[in-house]
C-alpha cells in the first residue's frame, strides 16, 4: 500500500502529461463527431450548451479527459519496488 501511495504523485503527473498531449486531437475528433452526427456547434460543445464560459468549458473538458488518462497511468505504472 505504501508503494501505491508513494507512486501517486508520479501517476498524477503522468496522467496530466498524457491528457495535455492528447487534448487537442481527441477534442477535435469529439467536436467533429458531435457536429457531423448531431449538428452541435463548436461553442455549444465547448461551453456545455452555454452553461459555462469558454475557459471553464475547456478546463471541464480537460478534467473529463484526465480521468481516463489517470486510469491509463495506473495501468502502466511500474509497481515494482525501486532498487
Amino acid at each position: 500500500m505504501r508503494l501505491v501511495l508513494r507512486s501517486l504523485p508520479q501517476m498524477v503527473v503522468m496522467a496530466a502529461i498524457v491528457t495535455s498531449a492528447l487534448f487537442v486531437p481527441v477534442a477535435a475528433l469529439l467536436i467533429w463527431l458531435s457536429f457531423a452526427l448531431f449538428g452541435v456547434s463548436l461553442r455549444a460543445f465547448v461551453t456545455f450548451g452555454s452553461l459555462l464560459t469558454a475557459l471553464e468549458g475547456l478546463l471541464a473538458w480537460w478534467a473529463l479527459l484526465f480521468l481516463p488518462a489517470l486510469v491509463y497511468a495506473a495501468c502502466v505504472m511500474p509497481w515494482s519496488a525501486r532498487e
